[in-house]
């Protein structure tokens, strides 16, 4: 609840358009502010979406009543995807002097720029510099939603990129332009740049016929009506022009020359060569104190993961994670063999703003649409059909296998509770040793940088302390374990698991071959041994023949698995995913079948591994299976890191975990309470 006093402290804002109110994280953005629906006496301001016409009364109003009108608008680092297309906002701007993008008046971002010297000091400017180079470094951009540019388009020599803008967008009018000024910026371009390559790029809106643009006379230019990434088209050229497009500024955090034809916020400073002067400026900046300003000062930002203010530094890092999950996941998807209540979970961990997936129950179709859009098909592994087989194999595009992740959920998959991560996998799956997996390549072939395993470190120490495992279910501790012999703990598995099935020696394949094989090869160890969960529950087939149970002097069943971890000082298993647990922990693993985690030099290994030749790290491991293999969403499926689903676990460990009544059609959510929630996932 909010403390009366923060309730007090609050301004009473009337929120004129009652759009405004479905912006998500608003009232996070605008915490200084208590929301109304109505104006009124105890209102004390009026919040705005910019300019438009759906604040007009509400503009008429503040003036009538001497109350100060506050325009709000996206920041500079939004999304992936447009606001039309419910892409949610990870930044806002909050304006009580004006708008950013009217020169016609003074804005709080001008006043920003304006009075640099006096807020903007070293500590702000490497902040600043350092934000340039990671938003230059990493190609991110306001929307984010662009494709790559077509290398074919490019001549050789000096090339100049011309900005157009939708015709009729208010920037223009309100930064000082006219129409006119589309056509004198482009016939400055050929008057002055007489040997350089001229492209146009139109807005994405144009370029889908959804709206016009301002530029008409193309003749001898180059015209992109794609929508490109930013990045790409401004490192293919040697300067920009524009009017007032957004675009000029990320061509000057790029350290491109820039030519305004309008009054954009970032002309005026010395930056940039003006065609329009507002009259109020013209003190010299830099580049880095605008970008203070616009960025660090003036922007407002959410992180939507944990749903709570941010700086500008993590969103940016957020907006990087989105935009390279969309990029991973864009295009067609042809998924088949889900069944429709399985199909809510999925489409909340692949949701991506540049995904298309539909759902397919005949293989054949599934494949024939997938070869007719130049799209993927994806089943999920090891409950493939034969006619899934037939299909896979006759297709000639990429194929995706999906898998649970490795951090998957609180509560069993058999139990009905949702899978909050998932792994796909373009060339195999990571427990079929017989042919290569994308997991296996990435531990293979990828060359980790220091942060990288720094960051795979990083999230070992918060596993290990939280004492997180795959599913999470909480036990009792061992007790009356001998502390004068070695603990070996030895996993049990259900024994139709693929991967038992298909990394396994046919002569050591069960739960009571592995007790027998570890007892022999460690005949001093006090041997515990654990069934897999799903044995436990009866809801798989795994459990000891009375040969076996002879060797084993005492039970884990029950047993909270991570305490178990920490009393052994070994463990043996087939194929299970505790191994890989253990290893993070420093214990010792004895490996009787080949699951992704042996072979690297870091287990001893009954089997061979003709095709793993790297000796490598924990922490290689990690970056790989935990960081880069699988995508992940948060208990309120929104995409999400690693990191935030270690957390979101850590926070719920504490809650029972579900479980459906057996018998009970399963209905699966995205969260860590299986939910009947059906409405689809946030938009990014």
């Amino acid at each position: 609840m909010t403390p009366a006093s923060d309730i007090a402290a609050k301004t009473p804002a009337w929120v004129c358009a009652p759009g405004v109110l479905k912006v998500p994280f608003l009232e996070v953005f605008l915490a200084d502010y208590a929301l109304h629906r109505l104006p009124g006496d105890q209102v004390q301001a009026v919040l705005g979406w910019g300019m438009k016409p759906t604040a007009a009364a509400g503009r008429r109003w503040a003036a009538a009543n001497d109350r100060p009108y506050v325009a709000l608008e996206d920041g500079f680092l939004r999304s992936v995807g447009i606001g039309e297309a419910g892409a949610a906002s990870l930044s806002l701007i909050v304006d009580d002097l004006g708008v950013y993008y009217d020169a016609t008046r003074p804005s709080r971002l001008e006043h920003l720029i304006q009075t640099a010297d006096a807020w903007c000091d070293a500590a702000t400017i490497a902040r600043a510099r350092a934000l340039i180079d990671r938003i230059a470094a990493s190609g991110v951009s306001k929307t984010n939603m662009g494709g790559p540019l077509d290398p074919g388009l490019l001549r050789p020599g000096r090339r100049v990129l011309i900005v157009d803008q939708t015709f009729g967008d208010a920037s223009i009018g309100y930064g000082l332009a006219t129409q006119d000024s589309f056509d004198a910026m482009v016939a400055a371009a050929r008057r002055d740049e007489p040997e350089a390559q001229l492209i146009v790029k139109r807005h994405p809106a144009v370029a889908a016929g959804k709206k016009r643009g301002c530029i008409t006379d193309l003749a001898g230019v180059t015209l992109v009506d794609a929508d490109v990434r930013p990045a790409d088209l401004l490192a293919a050229v040697d300067a920009v022009y524009c009017v007032t497009s957004a675009l000029g500024f990320e061509a000057l955090l790029r350290g491109l020359p820039v030519r305004c034809f309008g009054a954009p916020f970032y002309s005026g400073w010395g930056l940039t060569t003006d065609a329009v002067n507002t009259g109020r400026r013209g003190v010299a900046r830099t580049v880095e104190q605008v970008a203070a300003a616009a960025l660090i000062a003036y922007s407002r930002y959410v992180d939507p993961v944990t749903g709570e203010r941010c700086e500008a530094e993590q969103a940016l890092e957020r907006l990087i994670s989105l935009r390279d999950r969309a990029d991973r996941l864009a295009g067609d998807w042809a998924a088949v063999g889900f069944a429709p209540a399985k199909r809510p979970p999925v489409r909340r961990l692949l949701n991506s703003p540049k995904a298309r997936m539909r759902y397919f129950m005949s293989p054949s179709r599934a494949a024939a649409h997938a070869a007719a859009v130049n799209g993927r098909l994806i089943w999920w592994a090891g409950k493939e059909s034969e006619a899934v087989r037939r299909a896979a194999a006759d297709f000639s595009g990429p194929t995706v296998r999906m898998e649970d992740g490795f951090i998957r959920s609180r509560g069993l998959g058999s139990d009905f509770v949702g899978a909050l991560s998932v792994a796909l996998d373009d060339q195999g799956v990571y427990y079929d040793p017989s042919r290569p997996s994308r997991l296996e390549t990435l531990i293979e072939t990828t060359e980790a940088t220091p942060a990288q395993l720094a960051r795979a470190a990083a999230l070992r120490s918060r596993i290990v302390e939280a004492g997180l495992s795959k599913y999470n279910l909480k036990g009792q501790a061992p007790a009356d374990w001998p502390a004068d012999r070695d603990i070996l703990l030895v996993v049990g598995q259900v024994e139709n698991d693929k991967s038992i099935l298909l990394g396994c020696e046919p002569d050591l394949a069960t739960n009571s071959a592995l007790v027998e094989a570890a007892r022999a090869d460690h005949p001093d160890a006090f041997l515990v041994y654990r069934n897999h969960p799903d044995v436990l529950a009866g809801n798989r087939p795994g459990r000891l023949e009375a040969s076996a149970l002879a060797s084993v002097d005492a039970s884990a069943d029950g047993l909270d698995i991570i305490d178990c971890l920490n009393a052994c000082r070994r463990v043996a298993t087939l194929t299970s995913l505790t191994g890989f647990e253990a290893l993070m922990r420093g214990k010792a693993v004895s490996v009787y079948g080949r699951p992704f985690y042996a072979g690297w030099g870091l287990t001893d290994d009954r089997l061979a591994f003709e095709r793993r030749s790297r000796r490598a790290t924990v922490d290689h491991l990690i970056l790989a299976a935990l960081i880069h293999y699988p995508l992940y969403v948060t208990p309120t499926g929104w995409p999400c890191e690693a990191e935030d689903l270690v957390q979101a676990l850590i926070a719920a460990r504490d809650q029972p975990p579900p479980k459906a009544p057996r018998g009970q059609v399963q209905r699966w959510a995205a969260g860590i309470i299986a939910s009947l929630d059906r409405r689809p996932p946030p938009s990014y």
